[in-house]
């Protein structure tokens, strides 16, 4: 009896005894619970912007940051700017669906549109208007009044595609029944407006066409340029370089930045966004407005290009 009684009162001695204690790795305090971190999944995805290069990476990305952070605001998600150097680099970004929203030139649009549905959002409306022009732009002192003069001379084209810093010149010098790489002692490409007018500026070119929002623009900002360069021939009005979308844009996100834009105007905290890329307002365009560059597009060809359109 004894030997039993000393056996059960082992066991219950055991069970209330301390058992070895694990590593404790923090202290929760249940009056002051916080929620958990978000996860990696459920932050919100990047809106992707891309803006052609009308005007060069430093430029634009001085010039949009105030908008970028405005659309960052509104939609409550980030916001990366996009660039290329070419605005067919652009139209491949847009084709893909790699970029939500972009800033394209006209002749991009026409292309983009025809081969791959690129489709309008919204068009900037700058000084009252939704129109542009190329100019035909050369040094101060220049004798040149026409395209005529520049015969044997070094122009600057902006982009392969550009419509008012290579399609139209090219239409110009076509119409003299010759073609760039005969009728010019040499041609380059700077691959961007602002950096055309300054090699005309400085003499690095002879002459040069460019867009014509871009220039005044220009003129705004750096004002002695009015002392080192001019205008000697405006083209006809072309459609405004609209804002677009992949086609593969969902319709609720179409929706959304499509009533944005549209109501930038109406927004006192957006007037320096709007100002910071020179518009006025966004309306809203149909394809019918870039009629006029198709038509000058279809009397171009130039050899290693995409047909535009």
């Amino acid at each position: 009896m004894r030997k039993h009684l000393l056996f059960i009162f082992a066991l219950l001695f055991t069970a209330c005894s301390s058992l070895p204690q694990a590593e404790v790795a923090g202290n929760v305090d249940l009056n002051n619970l916080q929620p958990l971190p978000a996860s990696a999944a459920s932050e919100a995805v990047p809106l992707r912007v891309a803006v052609a290069a009308v005007i060069s990476p430093k430029g634009t990305v001085a010039s949009y940051a105030p908008f970028l952070e405005y659309l960052e605001l509104k939609l409550n998600r980030p916001v990366e700017l996009v660039q290329r150097r070419t605005y067919l680099e652009i139209n491949n970004l847009i084709e893909r669906g790699e970029v939500d929203l972009a800033f394209v030139c006209t002749s991009a649009y026409v292309e983009g549109h025809d081969s791959f549905g690129m489709e309008l959002l919204v068009a900037p409306q700058v000084n009252g208007k939704t129109t542009y022009n190329s100019v035909l732009i050369v040094p101060i002192l220049s004798k040149a009044q026409d395209m005529r003069d520049l015969r044997g001379k070094v122009f600057a084209f902006t982009d392969p595609i550009s419509l008012s810093g290579r399609m139209y010149p090219t239409y110009l010098v076509h119409q003299l029944n010759s073609a760039p790489d005969e009728y010019f002692s040499r041609t380059i490409f700077t691959y961007s407006h602002d950096e055309a007018i300054r090699a005309v500026a400085s003499g690095v070119a002879d002459g040069a066409a460019v867009d014509s929002l871009v220039y005044e623009f220009a003129l705004t900002r750096e004002p002695e340029l009015k002392d080192k360069v001019r205008v000697i021939h405006r083209s006809p009005d072309f459609g405004i370089p609209p804002v677009v979308i992949s086609p593969f844009t969902r319709p609720q996100v179409k929706a959304e930045l499509q009533t944005l834009l549209l109501e930038m105007v109406n927004d006192p905290n957006a007037r320096e966004a709007l100002a910071s890329i020179g518009v006025d307002t966004f309306v809203l365009l149909d394809d019918k407005s870039y009629s006029s560059a198709r038509i000058l597009l279809d009397t171009i060809s130039i050899p290693g290009l995409p047909n535009v359109p």
